[in-house]
């Protein structure tokens, strides 16, 4: 696979390499689009979650507790060390109840707006390690490795440009939520540019979304970061797919040739998320089902596609993302599969594919802090989300509650 090529992108002026994280957020905070993105964010935070759906109404019983085998004891063991290692001030800093609204509070800019939470960048390496063994005790190795290779590439975009205190590897905030238990429900959170993960565990089930994945650029060419490849999998998976399909199916797949104007719908393409719409605070957005439905698709196709999704999977343990593909393929036939954008090798595109159990987006992106103004193969992002009201595990927690009998519920 040929490397879209980034460099004719890199800005010609470099920025001031002792520009801190805070300090770049205050500048850019003045302007009127930051402002009015997060404004944005924090009218929709306020809103209480019910979740992501097709039509406004969540639909019931889709979700059930039952063991899938998750890793509990070992993220469990990993949290006793790192709570060993903390000062009561960063445990009250970057704890907070299981039921939290503090869940939905993430964001994937570089902006470091948060006062909460555990900022990796401002501890040493060796509690930066102890938060991310938690990390690695909860994922496949896999999904560890994808989630390092965001981090670092997130570093490697910093050195690219000349910012390297407000992209960097450790640039990320970690939270906890709950008390760790074999049995209750508690969680974790890590987030910041291009990652964002939300880790609920119950027994030893465990919800993986929403799961915020990107890079710009997507793959590392030099020094310590070449080598490093994000999302060449999704990106073929999908491209395939599409271009696996008969003319008719296409035809009904295809919601817009053009990613930007166009045929493309007024108003579908945002400043901040482009095409995607299950980005930052989106926990309770309406995403009507498009494109090609896969009760529609030949046999071969239906296993590509469930292949597709299992791509998004790979950072889940082996338990659970097997439960998660069940769940997947229960629900195939309601299972929507749409694409913006050109279908030849070298087009940029954006597909999603959409269930009553999942919603998955990918999207090429436009420039943010490489120059391109249009969307380009080395600037992706991918979302993964839990559609009707089991984003961060929500209505898992609710069923546990219910068979506990403790219906108190703390904000």
């Amino acid at each position: 696979m040929n490397l879209p090529d980034y460099r004719p992108y890199l800005p010609r002026e470099k920025r001031d390499p002792t520009t801190t994280a805070r300090g770049h957020t205050e500048t850019r905070m003045q302007g009127e689009r930051p402002q009015g993105l997060f404004a944005a964010w924090r009218a929709l935070f306020e809103k209480p979650l019910r979740g992501l759906t097709a039509n406004g109404t969540v639909t019931p019983g889709l979700f059930a507790l039952k063991p899938e085998g998750a890793p509990t004891a070992a993220v469990v063991d990993a949290v006793a060390v790192l709570m060993a290692a903390l000062t009561p001030d960063q445990k009250a800093a970057m704890h907070f109840p299981v039921d939290s609204d503090q869940w939905r509070n993430w964001q994937n800019t570089e902006l470091y707006v948060e006062t909460h939470g555990l900022r990796l960048d401002e501890h040493p390496m060796d509690l930066r390690e102890t938060v991310m063994d938690v990390v690695r005790a909860s994922l496949s190795a896999r999904g560890y490795e994808m989630s390092r290779d965001v981090m670092r590439l997130n570093g490697f975009l910093g050195e690219l440009i000349g910012a390297p205190l407000v992209l960097g590897e450790w640039s990320y905030i970690f939270c906890l939520f709950g008390e760790p238990s074999a049995t209750k429900p508690w969680g974790w959170q890590l987030f910041g540019h291009h990652l964002c993960l939300n880790c609920l565990m119950i027994g030893d089930q465990m919800v993986l979304t929403p799961a915020f994945m990107g890079a710009e650029p997507a793959y590392g060419d030099q020094g310590r970061y070449d080598g490093i490849r994000l999302f060449e999998d999704e990106e073929r998976g999908g491209l395939a797919l599409m271009r696996g399909l008969d003319n008719g199916q296409k035809d009904a797949a295809i919601v817009a040739h053009s990613m930007m104007g166009g045929d493309l719908p007024e108003g579908r393409r945002h400043f901040a998320d482009n095409l995607h719409l299950g980005g930052a605070y989106q926990d309770n957005r309406i995403v009507p089902y498009e494109g090609l439905r896969a009760d529609t698709m030949t046999k071969a196709q239906q296993r590509d596609l469930l292949d597709l999704v299992d791509a998004y999977l790979v950072t889940l343990p082996d338990g659970p993302r097997a439960a998660r593909m069940e769940d997947v393929e229960r629900h195939l036939a309601d299972t929507h599969f749409c694409w913006i954008g050109g279908t030849s090798e070298d087009d940029a595109f954006y597909y999603r594919i959409q269930s009553p159990v999942t919603f998955i987006e990918f999207d090429h992106h436009a420039g943010v802090f490489l120059t391109n103004d249009e969307p380009a193969k080395f600037h992706v992002h991918t979302i993964v989300r839990t559609p009707n009201g089991n984003d961060y595990g929500i209505d898992l927690l609710r069923l546990h509650y219910e068979n506990a009998g403790d219906h108190h519920h703390h904000g």
